[in-house]
């Protein structure tokens, strides 16, 4: 078939082709005398994305899973209470990962379409007298079902009752791309990976920790080796790794930094809601749903929309790529078959969304949805208008 395939699924994302070039070197020497000059930087660079100035980061060769299982095994201890909430499929892959790995999980179960409990959150913690509950954890943003919950909500119930807990963040698909802060959030252990705001392929994971985290992995007992902090300070503090690091792609890392900063990240943020906008209003014209069950739930940078009775969303998805070029994303575990997915992330500006929006309209037609052709285009249009409008405006 003629032409790029079009890819909005919510990650990996497109990668600009300044980061694609970064990475199309020969081979280096990861253990030459320059090769701190990329690397310590790195290091600044990203505690800057998560607006962690007190700790430090990790960049472990790995997908976000890895940094997953590096924040759990160096900060806690096996047997050790775990207050978490299952809402969505990588919510559900956090958990199983703490009771495989030992853990004792209080888990909270909610309807798919809404996220954290933070009430719930808060009676529980309130109850824990003994503090037994050693850590708590967020899915900041669900991408099965397009859920984005309330971090800083789930510090102030922690700090309305003193509890001492630790704060777990998952921030694969929000931390460069949707409002985070590490520091004023009291967050100690903020995972994200690169393949998706930071527009890179999968390959790095991101752990981003507090000084409370460095000192309880001082004394916490869990077995690790590959994911070890105290292996990582050892070399990272000179510019090295203790085994060979994925040069090419921390080269595709510093570029990726780099346009993050240009365009800086408050506006990167603005950027996201804009666009997100502009695929609700799609979504509303198409006289659809949202998987989030309220706007208060909605996700900037992934949608995750509901199909009608009797169109099946396997069929959607396979006929968007045959058929039109475009990957879009496919319901995951319980939505699987009743919603599909656009990605709304990443390197990404408006034409680039209408153009998902008219190979999602496309199928849904042809997939038998009733539906009137460019609706759904011509809302985005008129949000994306309305808001320069007024951003011109107001400067």
């Amino acid at each position: 078939m003629s032409g790029y395939n079009h890819l909005f699924i919510p990650g990996p994302t497109n990668i600009p082709e300044r980061v694609r070039q970064a990475m199309n070197l020969p081979m280096e020497d990861m253990r030459s005398p320059r090769y701190p000059e990329l690397t310590l930087p790195l290091f600044a660079d990203i505690k800057e994305v998560f607006k962690n100035k007190t700790g430090r980061v990790f960049i472990y060769p790995s997908s976000g899973t890895g940094a997953w299982e590096a924040a759990m095994t160096n900060v806690l201890s096996p047997g050790d209470r775990v207050l978490m909430s299952r809402f969505g499929q990588f919510s559900h892959l956090w958990v199983d990962m703490a009771e495989r790995l030992g853990f004792e999980v209080d888990c909270l179960d909610r309807e798919w379409g809404t996220g954290v409990p933070v009430e719930l959150y808060a009676e529980r913690l309130a109850a824990d007298k003994a503090h037994e509950i050693k850590a708590v954890f967020v899915t900041h943003n669900e991408t099965a079902t397009g859920v984005t919950s309330d971090v800083a909500a789930v510090r102030a119930a922690l700090d309305a009752c003193g509890h001492p807990a630790l704060l777990f963040v998952d921030g694969v698909s929000s931390i460069g791309s949707i409002d985070f802060r590490q520091d004023e959030w009291g967050v100690d252990c903020a995972v994200s990976g690169s393949q998706k705001g930071f527009m890179m392929p999968a390959g790095l994971g991101f752990l981003s920790v507090s000084q409370k985290a460095l000192e309880a992995a001082r004394t916490a007992r869990h077995m690790r080796c590959y994911f070890s902090f105290e292996d990582m300070i050892k070399t990272n503090d000179t510019g090295y790794f203790p085994y060979t690091p994925p040069t090419q792609l921390l080269r595709g890392l510093r570029a990726a930094l780099d346009l993050i900063f240009e365009e800086g990240l408050e506006t990167i943020f603005a950027r996201h809601h804009h666009l997100a906008n502009g695929v609700r209003a799609a979504v509303s014209a198409w006289g659809l749903k949202l998987c989030a069950t309220e706007p208060k739930w909605h996700s900037d940078t992934v949608s995750a929309i509901r199909l009608p009775e009797g169109i099946d969303g396997v069929e959607v998805i396979r006929h968007a790529y045959q058929t039109y070029n475009t990957s879009l994303g496919s319901g995951l575990s319980k939505v699987a078959g009743k919603v599909f997915r656009i990605g709304h992330l990443g390197s990404l500006n408006e034409v680039m969304v209408l153009g998902a929006l008219s190979a999602a309209e496309l199928t849904l037609l042809d997939c038998g949805v009733k539906i009137e052709p460019g609706a759904g285009v011509g809302a985005a249009i008129s949000q994306f208008r309305s808001a320069a409008v007024s951003s011109a405006k107001a400067a």
